[in-house]
Formats: structure tokens, C-alpha cells, sequence
């Protein structure tokens, strides 16, 4: 097998086959992976009896982990939109922030929504909502599409159990409490950088901007109205919050208890973000079930069929880092990145970012890096939770024409090309990089004083 400088040069050529094949001749990333990964094992030189095995052993490693959390999170996401209660949440940040800050309410909602909720999803949910909005306050609806985009991707690349994350999690083997701890935390900040702050600079006072002729078709009715009858605000966000709440709880109370009693093991099987995640899924189900038209079972059976290209993308993702791996790349990128004095979190950011602006794919760009970077951080003493989110803050910005969300966001807000560059690309990217300024922070804190939980 290949050894020394020859290895990153075949690293090179495999992000290159694997953009080429996606954005250039539209290959679905799934194919795209598995094939890259082949061609990759080849040029390293790994005996082809391996080949297949180390394949499969990456593709079924990683789905281990998280392939459970994904389908129960989509699970959980449809039945948050069928009962009403995304709409409910949304309103009601809404009106607890007023219409002078009904932006930092938008992005809020966003953020929120979009850790159960698919992003895109997310974002088609909030848009009749948004629009709203903007003609109650008379604002521009740049101010409310920057808001909505940013929290959504934030939320949509930072936060468990969204697909993306959660991989990253699980690749660098971090502790998913305080992953997801951290991870609200440098979302709040970069929502409150990218999403409010930076979206007041379309606040004109000009009124709503021009939507183009091929937007999506929105609801007429008043989503207030359309909201009536639905769940409540604070049941709504119960629902939401619990599974995160019951993880966050468990695992903080686990440091204070003896190892291998009784009370340890009853909170470390609760805290398990599946156990989590399925009695969040049957406790939603059971408490908005008032406000669901549709059976339990056909719910399932749709979140499914949504589910299934979500799990085979991530699955690839690990079988490529599984190749990349057992070649020694990544190893080798560590110690030459070593070399250079680059410190791992900042690797993380730059890898993901780079493969987030090359290919589009957010989740591509998460599970790529983190299967890459995982096995090799064992021993330098970076932390794997600071070094799993500076590969999700890679994530967030930098959208450009290749991503599928750019075009969902453009079509459903009616925001032309170039202001969906200056609304969601441009926010989302200060959003990015204010996240990893938080990261740094914690990572000179965690270096500096011990922060705990990393």
C-alpha cells in the first residue's frame, strides 16, 4: 500500500472524484460515495480481498450507532408538523418577543424546529408563518427569510438528532450530553450573529422585498387562525425539549453517582439517546394525539420513506471514512496538519467547509470529515465533542447553487438568486464562523482551566 506524500495526493484525487461525480454529472451522493470509496481503495494500493469488507464494516459501523436515532428523529419530526405544534412554537416565540424583535423570534423558531424537523422541511413549514409576519410588521422579507434560513441550517448542522450531527457525535466518540450541551450554546450565539443581527441590514423600511414569479404557492390563510385549535405553546415546546432534556439530565446526574449502582444503571439506559428518542416519539404521539388526524402507524410509514435515502448517504459517508482510514490517510493528513502547527479543531472546520462548498451537502460534508478525522484524534488530546462541533460549524455556511436547500429556500421565499446569496449564504456563513469562534473559546477554556464535560 501506498505510504508517505503519495497518500495525500490520492486524498486529493478522492474529494475530486467525489464532487466531480455529484456536481458535475449528478450523481446521487449515496452512488457517489460507495464508488469514490472503490476507486480510493484501488489507488492506495489496499488488496482487493479488503476492499469490500472494510466497506461494509464502515457502512454497518456507523449506521450502528445512529441508524435507530435517524429514523425515530424523522418519526418525531412528523409528528411535531401533523399535530401543529412546529406552527405553535413559532407563534408563540412570536408573541413573547414582540414585533420589534420578531426577527430574533423567526430565527429562534427555526433553530428549534429544525433539530427535529428536517431542514428543509423545517423551513417550508415556517415560510406561510414568515411571510405573515412581514406584513403584520411591514418589514422586508429579507429580514425574516435570514432569520428563518439561519436558524434552520444551524440548528439543522449543530444540534442531536438531526442525521448530521448525531454522525459526528458518534464518529468522534463524544459524549452526546454535553455534545448537545455545547452545541446550543454556540448555536444560540451564532442564530443571534447570522440570523438577527446580520438581517437587520435589510431592514430598510422599503417593505417586503419582490418575489419572484415561479415562488412557491403559499397558504392564504392567516397561520394564526390556521393555528387555532392546535397544541399549546408550552406543550408544544415540552414536546420538543423532552428527549434532549431527559439526555442532558441523565448524563449530568451520572457524574455524581457510583459507578455500577442500581440508580447508574437506571440513568444511563434513560439517557441513551435511543431510549431518549423513542419514549420522546411515544410521549409526542400520546400527548398531541388530540390534535393528529392521521393513525399512528401511517405516520411511521411516512417518515420512512424520507428516512431512507437519509440512512443510506450516511452509511456511504462511513463507508468512505472507513476507507480512508484503513489506507492510513487520515492519519497521515493529522500528522502532516500536526506538522504545520494546524490544531485539530481547526482541521475539522476547514476539511468540512471545504467539502460543504465543494459538494453542497451539509450531512455529506459532517459524515465525510468526522469519519476522516475520528480514528485519528485519538492520542493527540484534542476533545472530541470541541473537534465533532467545529466540524458541524464547517457545515452551516458557504451554500451556494449546488445545495439543494439554497433552492428550496429561494423557491419557497420567492427571493431571487442574487438575494438568496446575500440572505442565506452570507448569513449563514457569519453564523458558521461565529460558531467555531465559540468553539476556540471553549477549546482555550478546556485547555486552559479544565472546562468539564469535554
Amino acid at each position: 500500500m501506498l505510504t508517505g506524500s503519495m497518500l495525500l495526493v490520492v486524498f486529493v484525487a478522492a474529494i475530486l472524484i467525489l464532487l466531480v461525480s455529484i456536481i458535475r454529472f449528478h450523481l446521487n451522493p449515496f452512488l457517489a460515495l460507495l464508488i469514490t470509496s472503490i476507486i480510493t481503495a484501488f489507488l492506495v494500493g489496499m488488496p482487493i480481498g479488503k476492499i469490500s469488507s472494510t466497506l461494509s464494516s464502515g457502512f454497518g459501523g456507523t449506521l450502528a450507532g445512529i441508524g435507530i436515532v435517524i429514523g425515530l428523529g424523522i418519526i418525531f419530526g412528523q409528528i411535531l408538523s401533523e399535530a401543529g405544534a412546529t406552527t405553535s412554537i413559532a407563534e408563540g416565540l412570536l408573541e413573547r418577543t414582540g414585533v420589534r424583535n420578531a426577527a430574533l423570534a423567526v430565527t429562534a423558531a427555526g433553530f428549534l424546529i429544525s433539530i427535529p424537523v428536517y431542514m428543509d422541511a423545517a423551513f417550508v413549514i415556517m415560510m406561510p408563518i414568515v411571510k405573515y409576519v412581514a406584513d403584520v410588521t411591514k418589514r422586508d422579507l429579507k429580514v425574516f427569510v435570514c432569520a428563518l434560513g439561519v436558524g434552520t441550517i444551524v440548528g439543522h448542522a449543530l444540534v442531536i438528532p438531526t442525521p448530521g450531527p448525531l454522525t459526528v457525535a458518534s464518529n468522534m466518540n463524544a459524549p452526546v450530553a454535553a455534545f448537545i450541551l455545547y452545541s446550543i450554546l454556540a448555536g444560540g450565539v451564532a442564530i443571534v450573529m447570522g440570523g438577527w443581527l446580520y438581517g437587520k441590514a435589510f431592514d430598510t423600511g422599503r417593505g417586503k422585498a419582490a418575489i419572484t414569479a415561479d415562488a412557491a404557492p403559499v397558504p392564504e390563510e392567516n397561520p394564526r387562525e390556521a393555528a387555532q385549535g392546535g397544541p399549546s405553546f408550552g406543550l408544544s415546546l415540552f414536546c420538543l425539549l423532552f428527549p434532549i432534556l431527559l439526555i442532558l439530565i441523565s448524563n449530568i446526574l451520572l457524574v455524581s453517582l457510583e459507578k455500577g449502582s442500581m440508580a447508574a444503571g437506571i440513568f444511563t439506559f434513560i439517557g441513551d439517546k435511543n431510549v431518549a428518542l423513542l419514549v420522546g416519539v411515544m410521549g409526542a404521539y400520546f400527548l398531541l394525539r388530540p390534535h393528529i388526524a392521521k393513525p399512528f402507524s401511517q405516520l411511521v410509514v411516512e417518515a420512512a420513506d424520507s428516512a431512507g435515502l437519509i440512512v443510506l448517504i450516511t452509511g456511504a459517508g462511513g463507508a468512505f471514512g472507513s476507507i480512508i482510514n484503513a489506507s492510513g490517510i487520515g492519519q497521515y493528513l493529522v500528522d502532516s496538519m500536526s506538522d504545520l502547527s494546524i490544531p485539530v479543531v481547526v482541521l475539522g472546520f476547514v476539511l468540512s467547509a471545504v467539502l460543504r462548498l465543494s459538494q453542497g451537502s451539509t450531512t455529506v460534508a459532517l459524515v465525510t470529515t468526522s469519519s476522516i478525522l475520528g480514528p485519528a484524534i485519538v492520542g493527540t488530546g484534542a476533545s472530541p465533542v470541541l473537534v465533532g462541533l467545529a466540524i458541524c460549524a464547517g457545515g452551516i455556511g458557504l451554500s451556494m447553487p449546488n445545495d439543494s436547500g439554497f433552492w428550496v429556500l429561494s423557491r419557497f421565499s420567492g427571493l431571487s438568486v442574487q438575494d438568496t446569496l446575500r440572505t442565506w449564504t452570507a448569513g449563514g456563513t457569519i453564523a458558521g464562523f461565529t460558531a467555531f469562534i465559540v468553539i476556540l473559546v471553549l477549546n482555550w477554556l478546556h485547555a486552559g482551566v479544565g472546562l468539564p464535560l469535554l
